[in-house]
C-alpha cells in the first residue's frame, strides 16, 4: 500500500511539473507601424502592424491610437518604431498580451 501511495504521489508531482513547463510567449523587439502607410499592407484606414522575420501582421489586443497620435510627425503612420511585445500569431494576425513602444534611440554625433 505504501508503494502505491508513493507511486501516485510521484506521478502527480511529474504531471504538475510538466504542466508548469509549457512554453510561455517570449518578449520580442519588433518593428511596429501603420500596416497600410508604412508596411504597404492592404486594408482600410490605418491599423497597427508588426514585422516578424520579414513578414507583416496586423495586431490584435491594442490599437494604433492607444500609443499616441498615429498621424503626428513621429506617429505610426509616419515612421516605423521599435516595440517590446509579447504575443503570438493566430489566424495570420499577431495577438499581443504586452505592447510597449520603445523610446527612439538618439544617434550620436560623429565628428
Amino acid at each position: 500500500m505504501k508503494k502505491i501511495l508513493t507511486s501516485i504521489f510521484l506521478f502527480s508531482v511529474l504531471v504538475a511539473t510538466a504542466q508548469d513547463k509549457k512554453e510561455q510567449p517570449k518578449t520580442q523587439i519588433l518593428d511596429a507601424a501603420c500596416g497600410q502607410c508604412q508596411f504597404k499592407m492592404e486594408g482600410y484606414g490605418c491599423d497597427l502592424a508588426v514585422r516578424i522575420d520579414g513578414k507583416n501582421y496586423f495586431v490584435d489586443g491594442t490599437s494604433i491610437d492607444s500609443h499616441g497620435d498615429a498621424h503626428a510627425d513621429d506617429g505610426f503612420c509616419a515612421v516605423i518604431k521599435k516595440a517590446e511585445v509579447v504575443g503570438e500569431i493566430k489566424n495570420n494576425r499577431f495577438v499581443v498580451t504586452h505592447f510597449k513602444v520603445l523610446p527612439e534611440q538618439k544617434k550620436k554625433d560623429q565628428k
